[in-house]
């Protein structure tokens, strides 16, 4: 089953999930998004985001409230090193740069997309 909107029930196995050819898209160098939910009405999205060993995203604005849940791996940002089972929550109106060492795999529901700042 692919991404859904708000009034049908669906779900994804794992191994759709895992599959590295179905529905993910490049966002950088290193760095994939797989849309899991979106709701076109409110701009809100549900993805996972996929980083190699050594990927980053540069500095960026958040519009809207993102929640991230890391599964795997670890992620840096400016504030710290969130470890697999840890939890990130960035308000609309923050800013901060990611980057990944080791490589991760998190979950992330945000409201409205980046803003990606100049550098």
């Amino acid at each position: 089953m692919s991404p859904s909107t708000p009034h049908t029930p669906f779900f994804l196995s794992p191994e759709m999930i895992k599959n590295q050819d179905s529905g993910w898209r490049q966002l950088g160098e290193g760095v994939m998004l797989r849309i899991l939910f979106q709701d076109p009405d409110s701009d809100y999205h549900v993805g996972l985001i996929r980083y190699q060993p050594g990927a980053s995203v540069p500095l960026h604005l958040h519009a809207g409230d993102e929640h991230i849940y890391v599964l795997s791996g670890s992620q840096r940002d400016e504030r710290g090193i969130y470890t697999a089972g840890s939890y990130i929550y960035n308000p609309g109106g923050s800013r901060h740069s990611i980057s990944s060492e080791e490589g991760c795999m998190v979950l992330a529901h945000w409201h409205k997309p980046v803003q990606f700042i100049a550098g």
